[in-house]
């Protein structure tokens, strides 16, 4: 059904107001003004899932949703008892039998690693969502010589990305759903500024930019997936009530609070993009409640080069992530 003009309206102003687009309202508004087919109507029959940081918010709302829709899931996760509660859980509210990983995906070895196992036990991945991450506001690094926040934000979901597009390509038509932020629309792609010094390391501006390369990289993917039938789109949940929000922007939370979403109001658009034929055959776009939004929202944040930059943060993920890639998906990409 093709929206009225009013309907477009409306959906145009929420999202210039940023307050009524990114809080429940825009959900709840949206939901009932485009007539949103529910989640329940779509099936995921014999399909297999990974979604990672799935132990709790978005990622535990989207691993439960594609379960109940008949999606295996496997499930990702660092501290075992979590995990393994989480996959319970969910295996009991749904009656689909889930599966759990472990995995610190901050580093790249322990990613490398599980890509390696779920292609042991499985010839196909139709759906991808990379989820797992953090806001740190002290400035830390992995063993592996990486700042944490673009370990586990760029870095990882790149090598996993490429270590499993075997299997993503067998499964074709396949997605792949980055689950980034809102918050990238503060920041520029700066490649630079993804290697932040310690001294005056701003954990929320990292945060931002990895957000934003994140995006990028999904524009970046969908190039190098071309005419293989793998999707790749990143999206947003507006403000979510989450266990991640309430530990790294407890003010925030208290300022908004009521008007923050359910983590499943939330994770609707993970599951709509996973599942729904109207998501199908879209690829490099950045969503937002089941719409392709823009990707920038303040002029400072354009830059004239960033095509330039993005092949340069293809660069940097692809040496990086060398050494736990080697054979990993056959290509030279």
């Amino acid at each position: 059904m093709t929206p009225s003009p009013a309907a477009n309206l409306v959906d145009w102003t929420l999202e210039a107001s940023v307050v009524g687009s990114f809080t429940r309202i825009g959900y709840l508004v949206r939901r009932r003004l485009f007539d949103w087919a529910p989640l329940q109507s779509f099936g995921l029959d014999g399909k297999v899932a990974i979604v990672t940081g799935a132990t709790s918010g978005l990622g535990r709302a989207a691993a439960e949703s594609i379960a109940a829709l008949g999606g295996h899931v496997c499930i990702v996760g660092r501290d075992p008892e979590r995990t393994e509660r989480a996959r319970r859980e969910i295996s009991a509210a749904t009656g689909s039998a889930v599966e759990a990983d472990l995995a610190d995906l901050s580093s790249l070895a322990e990613t490398a690693a599980l890509a390696a196992r779920f292609a042991e036990r499985h010839d196909r991945l139709d759906v991808l969502v990379l989820n797992a991450g953090a806001l740190n506001h002290a400035y830390t690094v992995t063993d592996e010589g990486n700042e944490t926040t673009l370990a586990t934000h760029v870095l990882s979901q790149f090598l996993l990305t490429r270590a499993l597009r075997p299997l993503l390509e067998a499964s074709a038509p396949s997605r792949v759903i980055v689950v980034a932020s809102g918050g990238m629309y503060t920041q520029p792609l700066d490649v630079d500024a993804l290697d932040p010094e310690p001294a005056g390391y701003d954990g929320t501006k990292t945060y931002a930019r990895c957000k934003r390369a994140e995006v990028v990289l999904a524009e970046e993917w969908t190039q190098h997936l071309l005419d293989t039938g793998v999707s790749v789109n990143a999206m947003h949940p507006g403000w979510a009530d989450t266990p991640g929000l309430r530990t790294a922007l407890p003010g925030f939370r208290r300022i908004i609070g009521p008007l923050l979403r359910t983590p499943e109001e939330g994770a609707d658009t993970i599951v709509w993009l996973a599942a729904a034929p109207d998501a199908a055959n879209l690829s490099g776009l950045f969503f937002l409640d089941r719409g392709a939004r823009a990707k920038h929202r303040l002029r400072r944040t354009r830059r004239p080069d960033e095509a330039r930059e993005a092949a340069r943060l293809w660069q940097l993920c692809t040496e990086r992530t060398a050494p736990f890639t080697a054979g990993a998906d056959g290509s030279a990409d």
